[in-house]
């Protein structure tokens, strides 16, 4: 893998892991481009980290307190005060990201057997792209929810569910996931807010399974590794706050004709 090659794949990884078109996706479909048979290892774990940095820093306020509200709630709940002690937001949304990441860690651990089966299918990508492209199409006919109190502990084993079979290459998991927490009622901040933050023990769960197999990372240089992440962390960062501009817009449908315009190439392709 040549520096241009890790810079091209470093941009595709840092726009499309946050806007709804499948990473993995467009992933499979530059390593088909590029010729190379199978995704290197070390190249693939660094870019995720990469983007995992991106989402950290941009939600560092949020993140923070959140694990402080998270340590704090047991403590809380042996106060004197008489009466059961009432959950901050901040320590709910927590637990809400642990329920969440439940049924995403199981799907990802059955599938990870099939990974290099799905990985090398660009029909298979090209048919869940225009299945994506469905899902959020749909979104533009909801009306905003302004409630802030639809979010139920049912909710986020859903939307941990379909980020868990959004690891399937061609299925964006912004992309599935913020439209399931329209679908379900939750107003656009809190759906896009969730979406990301749920994220993090994803691709921070991935990356260290991956690296399990560190053995067979592959033959890519430590510098274009290197390179690959730093344009990936720096790309996904801009990428990341444009879509929550966008979902709170109230126009995340505005992809899915670009997941159906990819998803039909990649068809034509596979033939």
């Amino acid at each position: 893998m040549t520096d241009i090659q890790a810079i091209i794949l470093g941009i595709i990884q840092g726009l499309t892991e946050f806007l709804p078109v499948s990473s993995s996706g467009h992933l499979v479909i530059g390593q088909h481009l590029f010729g190379l048979a199978e995704p290197e290892l070390l190249f693939d774990v660094a870019v995720h980290i990469g983007t995992l940095l991106a989402v950290c820093l941009y939600f560092r306020i949020e993140i923070a307190a959140i694990f402080i509200a998270v340590c704090r709630w047991p403590f809380d709940r042996r106060s004197k005060n008489p009466g059961p002690v009432p959950m901050t937001p901040e320590a709910r949304m927590g637990f809400l990201i642990l329920a969440g990441s439940i049924p995403t860690a199981v799907i990802g651990l059955l599938l990870r057997d099939k990974a290099e089966l799905l990985f090398s299918s660009v029909f298979l990508v090209g048919f869940m792209l225009i299945g994506t492209g469905g899902w959020m199409w749909f979104t533009r006919r909801l009306k905003p929810s302004r409630s802030t109190d639809r979010f139920s502990w049912g909710k986020a084993l859903l939307i941990g569910t379909i980020q868990g079979v959004a690891v399937i290459p061609g299925i964006s998991r912004s992309g599935a996931t913020i439209a399931a927490g329209l679908y379900l009622g939750l107003n656009r901040d809190t759906a896009a807010r969730y979406s990301f933050l749920l994220s993090i023990p994803a691709i921070a769960g991935a990356a260290l399974i991956s690296l399990r197999d560190f053995s067979a990372a592959g033959t890519a240089s430590m510098d274009v590794v290197l390179i690959g992440a730093t344009v990936a962390s720096l790309v996904g960062y801009g990428a990341l706050s444009f879509l929550v501009y966008i979902v709170k817009k109230g126009n995340l449908y505005l992809f899915a004709p670009y997941c159906w315009a990819v998803g039909l190439l990649c068809i034509a392709l596979a033939r």
